[in-house]
């Protein structure tokens, strides 16, 4: 008789890549299941912070620049419950604030600052500024500068479907704003529309 023939319990689990795979998989699955469906029923993730208002059309397309570009890539939107991070970018992330957000941009790199709480820390001129060429502000900076940006008009047209589809998972726009989502957004360029996102990042929250 084989080795493998007479192995029981933990040993015959051991030596069979098959059930092991099979069983880690049942125990990973039964662990997130633990883990992650309790959050859909927890009022704190799933209801919005007190204050906390949807994207406004020219911020919403602001919001969609900054995917476009991939600053996501390294600027984190999420503040740590370190004193470390709370002493330099101020009040910890809360679940609360990012239910509007499709996705979150949370983010884990930090090749820049984390800008979760960046609105209103410095003026829309300092933003037009940076965003264009970086090092005029930041000399030792490596950010790309965005010169295209200021020379790109929002296209009105897009943002009625952005926001019906983004009425669909919950956020709560109403019809009169998305019928004056053109008009919000005609002429304004691509630079003013991403300023008025990173403007409004984390000022939920006091």
């Amino acid at each position: 008789m084989s080795h493998n023939a007479s192995a029981t319990g933990h040993e015959r689990i051991e030596t069979s890549n098959f059930l092991m795979i099979v069983l880690t998989l049942i125990a990973v699955a039964i662990g997130g299941m633990v883990e992650i469906v309790p959050l859909f029923f927890q009022r704190s993730t799933t209801e919005p912070v007190e204050g906390l208002k949807p994207y406004t059309a020219l911020q919403l397309e602001g919001r969609d620049i900054y995917i476009r570009e991939g600053c996501y890539n390294c600027h984190s939107q999420m503040i740590r419950t370190l004193s470390a991070e709370t002493l330099r970018y101020g009040h910890y992330s809360m679940a609360g604030e990012f239910v509007y957000d499709h996705p979150f941009q949370w983010g884990s790199k930090r090749t820049g600052p984390d800008l979760a709480r960046v609105g209103g820390k410095y003026s829309d001129e300092w933003h037009r500024l940076h965003l264009s060429n970086p090092r005029d502000l930041v000399p030792e900076s490596n950010m790309p500068a965005y010169p295209w940006l200021a020379s790109t008009k929002l296209d009105p047209e897009e943002l009625a479907p952005k926001m019906r589809a983004l009425r669909k998972v919950g956020v709560p726009y109403t019809d009169a704003e998305i019928a004056a989502a053109a008009d919000a957004t005609r002429d304004h360029t691509e630079l003013e529309a991403v300023i008025a996102y990173l403007q409004v990042l984390g000022t939920a929250v006091k």
